[in-house]
């Protein structure tokens, strides 16, 4: 293990992570809540850029539904961090979690592309199709490797 990630599993808060029951259950379970947050609300969102219910104006469907989306990520980044904290080398050893970490840099970068460049309003109908349909595939590709980290070994 690297000194760094020695020294990380030493800490009081990773004690706390790998000791107390209820404390791991209770960050899983707040896990879990931003990851339905999420995905609760990208999945309509995406399908909305991806041309689905084109009566819904885009703007005010963003803006419903993307705030619950950042609430969900920014629980599910914090909370997620907490449990890496329980095995930082056992999990870094696992190529399906460093697949996950992937896949969300790419997600949050995908979003971040239409976001912060065209914007919804100024994006073309193909790139509003194209960011939506791989966001849509990166958010369940997230899903299955985070649910599937649970039963794989190394």
């Amino acid at each position: 293990m690297d000194s760094p990630l020695a020294w990380l599993a030493q800490t009081a808060l990773a004690d706390w992570m790998r000791l107390s029951r209820w404390g791991y259950a209770g960050i899983n379970t707040l896990h879990v809540l931003g990851i339905a947050l999420l995905v609760g609300a990208i999945l309509p969102l995406d399908l909305r850029l991806m041309g689905r219910r084109p009566e819904l104006p885009l703007a005010d469907t963003a803006r419903l539904l993307q705030p619950p989306a950042i609430i969900g990520l920014v629980l599910a980044l914090v909370t997620g961090a907490l449990l890496f904290l329980a095995g930082p080398g056992d999990y870094l050893a696992m190529p399906l979690f460093l697949l996950k970490l992937t896949l969300i840099a790419l997600a949050i970068g995908n979003a971040l592309w239409l976001n912060l460049g065209p914007g919804l309003a100024r994006a073309t109908r193909r790139r509003l199709r194209l960011a939506g349909g791989a966001s849509l595939l990166l958010w369940l590709a997230v899903l299955a490797c985070g649910r599937l980290l649970a039963f794989v070994a190394e």
